[in-house]
């Protein structure tokens, strides 16, 4: 099984050049069965990113364009009168996939980013009193510009703690974009991708991930993390117990990766920044939570 992922790793970099650290961290969110968010500027690969992770995984994958005039409907689905039958009937909407791309997430209104909250925290929505059930598993990838940028709407805090980990896909290097500007395509790649995964060794995964063990060093590791954030004055919000628990579950997705079933600092290390970068920077923003984050790495001693 960690070969397969490994090999997805590296079929994927061939589409989404220059990325190699943030296609693991995105299919370590999958594995932790979080939600992942990407802020950076247009034109960077982040939805080629979603493309190719929902071809190798073999994840029934949809995009929901967020815009100003999106209705909460428009992605959970509604009621809808037939009159055949006298009666009305669910649809569904684009929300209910195993791998949704939430594109440009804070250009919506409040409200319709809020409809999001109990799909991304419980894996069900509620219509008209009815709770339906999200396909399994549910993996949204949603993207946001930076929050200067005109047209945007701040995502609360409370929305933002409901993502597993953020990243910054930053542009592609110097010899990358030499290559592309002379012609070359690496999204031509896409069409003759498959999926390496039949249906249900994702959910296997996911269930031998939260079998991976955590010691009491490391436990307590995480603990120093979280009580250095609350005592050292950043601007964003302190760190909860949740963030805690998602730094454990990301680290345990990493050491699965790694083929390992127990997790050691370095694992936590390596998700660190993904994981508290968006919960530190709040309404400050992706950026400035990373620099604080990895000030925190920094800052609290690693266990030998």
């Amino acid at each position: 099984m960690n070969t397969k992922f490994h090999d997805l790793i590296s079929e994927a970099s061939k589409v989404v050049l220059d990325k190699n650290v943030e296609i693991r961290l995105a299919m370590t969110c999958l594995l932790a069965g979080g939600h992942l968010l990407i802020e950076d500027l247009p034109g960077v690969g982040k939805t080629t990113l979603v493309q190719v992770l929902g071809k190798l995984t073999g994840l029934k994958t949809r995009r929901i364009q967020f815009t100003i005039d999106l209705l909460p409907a428009d992605a959970i689905g509604g009621q809808v009168f037939h009159p055949q039958e006298q009666k009305f009937v669910f649809h569904p909407g684009p929300l209910f996939s195993q791998m949704v791309m939430a594109d440009e997430l804070n250009r919506a209104s409040p409200r319709t980013q809020s409809a999001l909250l109990q799909a991304m925290e419980e894996g069900e929505v509620s219509v008209d009193g009815t709770t339906w059930p999200l396909p399994k598993p549910f993996y949204v990838i949603a993207t946001q510009n930076p929050h200067q940028q005109t047209g945007t709407f701040p995502l609360p805090e409370s929305q933002l703690d409901r993502f597993l980990m953020s990243l910054e896909l930053h542009h592609a290097s110097k010899e990358t974009e030499v290559r592309l500007l002379q012609g070359e395509d690496p999204r031509g790649r896409l069409q003759k991708i498959s999926a390496l995964f039949t249906d249900g060794e994702i959910e296997n995964a996911l269930s031998a991930v939260q079998s991976v063990t955590v010691s009491p060093v490391v436990a307590g590791y995480i603990a120093e993390i979280l009580e250095r954030s609350r005592r050292a004055g950043f601007e964003g919000a302190p760190l909860s117990t949740r963030a805690g628990m998602a730094l454990v579950r990301a680290a345990k997705a990493w050491a699965f990766l790694e083929g390992r079933d127990y997790v050691r600092p370095d694992d936590v290390q390596q998700v660190l920044v993904p994981v508290l970068g968006h919960r530190l920077g709040g309404n400050h923003g992706i950026k400035r939570g990373r620099e604080w984050a990895h000030a925190l790495q920094k800052a609290t001693p690693v266990p030998v």
